[in-house]
This record gives structure tokens, sequence and C-alpha cells, in this order.
């Protein structure tokens, strides 16, 4: 008879079925109690099949036995595991709770190797060397910023950690602050966190690329990218010059109302400085080759940095109003909070969520969405203004009204011609010839660039990057 294995363990639960107690293949069972008390836990079950028959053991408390006595000799260190049993359709199961372990990494000892499994899906693999590394500082209770850096403190400068901590809290830093703040360590030498925040940080995978696209995608294309910026040094300018990037790239809309006015942004700005926050703070900086990216599209802006939710767990999976504080970098995020850049109390989830929700525009469909994998995050914006006709307006008249007007030499404008005559799709030639333009590079720099980035103009055949009769409309 089948049965589902979630209904002997629970929903939640990772397992590994085995049909029998393979004593002469013990690694096919030993690595995934490795991986399991590396990873989050899970239970091993002997007696049912890969196509979840109920077979049953036919030695069980032998077999019991012979699994303890193996765990003891073939696993370093001891995990904390619960070997019970239990009866279906009148034939006997082993199962094997093993608990996510504190003393991280444990090893499979056998065949004259050390090897530390984790899970991977719902395969036990070898931990990479970055893993291992991370179990590391796990079983010893220590985190990547904590570490000693290999640069030295007196090469390094902090004035804008100090100046932005004067400018935020009113207060000065002292040279004690260092080492209360855990940028040096007891006896004066630099931690990796501290090396972040110098002035020009020397870890150089801490950058930040960010990048205005042109449309919906990164498809190649006349002008792919409106805006583009690879910015390095310590994580508050990382953190200051993304969110100008992205404010640069932004429009902010209002409307008039009997009490004033309502302001309308394409993201908030508590999201923004939030979702930026978190980027780089809680990203896996033993991720070599791998940085922060910010990438703007007409209708949405995502974020993505290395490493996964700390606790391994699928953040698209968890109730976001209520996900636990667990900090990859305690002390970067302590010193982040001393700022006042963010909560210590962990409610940065809850906090975009309900900047969204107090929007003149929001609905359901622009909730932002968070993803997590083993080892990347994504926090996907939705342009709050993107398809509004009332904001597409808006913006129409106050581009006429406010930018500086191009007028021909019969002092007609230049930007309300293009716009008018614009209102059935276009090409760029078209354009040209109505208005009068000889030089496309300079059509396509003084006007073209700037229309479409402040909506004004959209591409309508971005397929086609090449074709001279590329299609806009206004």
């Amino acid at each position: 008879m089948q049965m589902d294995p979630r209904k002997l363990i629970g929903e939640a639960t990772e397992y590994d079925k085995k049909r029998s107690v393979e004593r002469k293949q013990v690694k096919s069972w030993l690595k995934s109690i490795s991986a399991f008390a590396n990873s989050f836990g899970g239970t091993l079950i002997w007696g049912i099949t890969n196509d979840n028959e109920v077979v049953g053991v036919e030695n069980a408390e032998s077999d019991a036995e012979f699994i303890s006595e193996t765990i003891k000799t073939k696993i370093d260190s001891l995990p904390n595991v619960n070997l019970r049993f239990r009866m279906e359709n009148n034939k006997k199961l082993i199962l094997l709770d093993v608990y996510a372990g504190k003393e991280t990494p444990y090893y499979y000892v056998g065949e004259g190797n050390r090897t530390a499994y984790i899970r991977l899906g719902n395969e036990s693999v070898p931990a990479d060397n970055i893993t291992l590394k991370r179990l590391v500082l796990q079983g010893t209770n220590r985190s990547y910023d904590s570490l000693i850096s290999e640069y030295k403190f007196e090469n390094m400068a902090f004035t804008k950690l100090r100046s932005v901590y004067k400018y935020n809290t009113g207060k000065n830093f002292e040279d004690s602050d260092y080492e209360s703040w855990g940028i040096l360590d007891e006896r004066g030498n630099l931690t990796n966190a501290g090396a972040l925040l110098a002035d020009e940080s020397p870890i150089r995978h801490s950058r930040v690329f960010c990048t205005r696209w042109n449309g919906l995608d990164k498809a190649h294309g006349l002008m792919d990218a409106i805006d583009d910026e690879e910015y390095s040094g310590g994580l508050v300018n990382l953190l200051q010059d993304s969110v100008k990037f992205v404010t640069r790239n932004t429009k902010k809309a209002w409307k008039k109302t009997g009490h004033g006015r309502i302001e309308m942004p394409d993201y908030p700005d508590d999201a923004i400085l939030e979702g930026i926050v978190n980027a780089l703070i809680h990203r896996d900086y033993l991720e070599l080759g791998s940085e922060v990216h910010i990438d703007m599209f007409d209708d949405r802006l995502e974020i993505y940095s290395p490493g996964g939710m700390p606790d391994g767990s699928k953040v698209q999976n968890l109730d976001l109003r209520n996900v636990s504080s667990k900090r990859r970098n305690p002390i970067i995020a302590d010193i982040f909070n001393r700022l006042n850049y963010m909560d210590r109390r962990g409610s940065g989830f809850k906090k975009i969520l309900d900047s969204y929700e107090f929007q003149e525009h929001y609905t359901e469909d622009m909730k932002p969405e968070f993803k997590s994998g083993n080892s990347d995050f994504w926090l996907i914006f939705k342009n709050l203004n993107y398809g509004a006709k009332d904001i597409e307006d808006a913006l129409a008249v106050e581009y006429i009204d406010k930018e500086r007007h191009h007028l021909n030499q019969n002092g007609q404008d230049m930007d309300k011609m293009i716009i008018d005559f614009c209102r059935e799709p276009k090409s760029i030639m078209e354009i040209m010839d109505y208005c009068g333009f000889k030089s496309r590079t300079s059509f396509r720099r003084n006007y073209l660039q700037k229309m479409l980035e402040n909506r004004i103009l959209k591409m309508t055949i971005p397929d086609k990057p090449s074709s001279r009769n590329q299609k806009y409309y206004s």
C-alpha cells in the first residue's frame, strides 16, 4: 500500500526514504544524516520504497541498534537525533529524526575521507568550499563580518561613517567607538566589517551595479540602458549612491486635493531605502564574484543580492509580516541601526509592505515580491505609476511646462512638435524629417533619450533595434 511520507513526519520536514537498512552501503544513508544536521534537519525512514510503498523492516530492533552504533563511528561530530518506530499497515518502520546542528560541520567519515554534506533539493551533496567555510563559522558561532580582515586599520579612513553618524544622530563618533562598534577587535585588528565600511573599501566584490534599462527587459536594442553605474567603496557610500541612482531614474507625480496635494511616487522612498539596506547588510560576502544588482525597468525595479535567507528557508513560503530576525552580518546590521538606517527589530519586510499599501495607486497586484534560493535573494518592486492614465497625463503636462523647451528656427517648440507628431507610431527617420533634424546622434542625445526617460515616448518595436523604421509613440 502506498502512502505519503509527510503524514509520518509532518508537512514541513525534509525526509529521505530507504527500503531497508543497507549494512554494506552505509554511506547511502549516512550522507543524509550529515546533510540534515548541516542544514535544517530532517527524517530518514526505513521500510518504505521510492514509490512510497510501505514494505516494513523485518529486524527493526537489530537494525535500529546498528544505525545508532554506525552514527557514533561514522559521523563527526555526533548529531542530535531521535530514533523511533512506527507501525503502518501492520508493518514496522524505523524513523530517525535528525535535528539541525549547532556544531557544524558534521562530517561523514569513511573510505579514508571526511566529507560534509548539505541538502540541495531532495539530494544530499558534498558541501563546496564556500559552504564549508559558512558551516565552520556557524559552528563556532561567528559571522563573516566579525572575522579579522587581511587589511590594516591605519591604511583606512572612515570619514563618511563619522560624518553620517553626526548628521543622522547629532552625536560625535569617538575613537573608542571603533572597538565598541566591532570595526576593530580588542587587539586593534581591523575586522571584515571595518574593511567593508572604510571609505575606500578594499573588498572589491562589495560593489553595486545599477542599470536603468530601456523597456521591460534586458533585451539588446537601441539604447539598451538609459543609465548605468558601477559603485564601489564603503557600505555607507554604496547605500547613498544607490539611492541617488534610483531617485534620478524615477518620477514623483502629484495631484491636487481639497486639502493640498497627494504625492504619487513610482516607488515609495521608505521601500527603496529598506530594500537597498537589506541587500547590503544581509548579503553573503563569502560569495566571491557576485555583487548586488539594482535593475530598473519601465514597470518594476529588481534588487538582487548574493545569499539566500540566513536560516536556509525560502522567503516566498513565509508569512512576510512575521519573519523572525536572523542576521547574517550582525555587526554591520548593528552599525546601520546606529546610523538610523534600519530598525534593530528586523521589521524590514513589514516596513516595505506597509509603505506600498499607503500609496495612491496601490492594488494587490502591486504588492512587492520577495524570492530566495539557496544562494540568491530577489526583491521586486512594482512601479505604482506604470500604465496609470492620470500619471501619464500629469507627467506629459509637467514635462511640457517645466522642462527647457527647444525652439526651431521658426520659433516652434520642438518638444511639443515631437509629442504632437507621435500621437500615432512614427519611426526615427519620420520624426527627424518632420522636425528638420539633420543629425541622428544629436536627435537621440538632445531629444529622444530624454523623452524616453520621462516616459513621454515609448518604443513599440524593441525587438528590431537596427531598423531605420524603429517606431515610437507619445
